[in-house]
């Protein structure tokens, strides 16, 4: 994939100032982030998240994924290390986009799961393309990684594109009355390295949260 770099800037966050870079792919226009923290000259391993864009979970609180949750632990980590890098990848609903997601959603809400709403659809269970991260770490200066992630694809992914994965970093946090099929169905039907009993209970102030299953 062909990437071209556009800018950087300052962006001061809860935790930290980041330094936020824009890069866009040439033959789609598709935009991506990478939010950086201290420096890589040493070429030791970079704690790093690979994040898929989640509207829902990012922005607008969802409890019914672990999205959001997963993003603000991960920058809260980068922050306390002083040093690290966090992709932010513009593939919503695993590469099904926005309102595809909302279709899925409607038929979660009429029982399927995760992986059988996108297959109903006509998608795979999971559509995303890591292939924009090897620019973005040249672009970056970064070989070697500490990746905070429960997916074995995007550990292969990394390696695939010739990345030290130096070590996997567990990312179990906002486990919820919501969402816990959800994330069953991640370990279950797509191979997500993480048990419910990995999981640190977040208990949200829900009216609804002790009526769940």
């Amino acid at each position: 994939m062909t990437l071209r770099f556009i800018a950087s800037s300052k962006l001061p966050t809860p935790w930290a100032t980041f330094t936020m870079h824009g890069f866009e792919e040439t033959s789609s226009g598709q935009e991506h982030v990478a939010l950086t923290l201290g420096s890589f000259a040493d070429q030791q391993p970079v704690l790093a998240r690979i994040h898929s864009e989640c509207l829902t979970g990012d922005a607008l609180f969802s409890l019914r994924c672990d999205c959001g949750f997963q993003l603000q632990e991960a920058l809260k980590r980068i922050a306390a290390e002083k040093r690290g890098a966090l992709f932010y990848l513009r593939q919503e609903g695993r590469g099904i986009g926005l309102l595809n997601k909302i279709r899925a959603y409607h038929l979660q809400d009429q029982g399927a799961d995760t992986v059988e709403a996108n297959e109903r659809l006509g998608f795979a269970a999971d559509q995303r393309d890591y292939s924009m991260l090897q620019p973005m770490l040249e672009h970056l200066g970064i070989q070697s990684v500490r990746l905070m992630t429960n997916n074995p694809r995007k550990l292969k992914a990394l390696e695939g594109y010739g990345l030290t994965v130096a070590d996997r970093v567990p990312l179990t946090t906002g486990r919820n009355p919501f969402n816990e099929d959800y994330l069953s169905t991640k370990a279950s039907k797509l191979g997500h390295l993480m048990q419910a009993t990995d999981f640190e209970p977040f208990t949200p102030h829900h009216p609804d949260a002790r009526r769940q299953p």
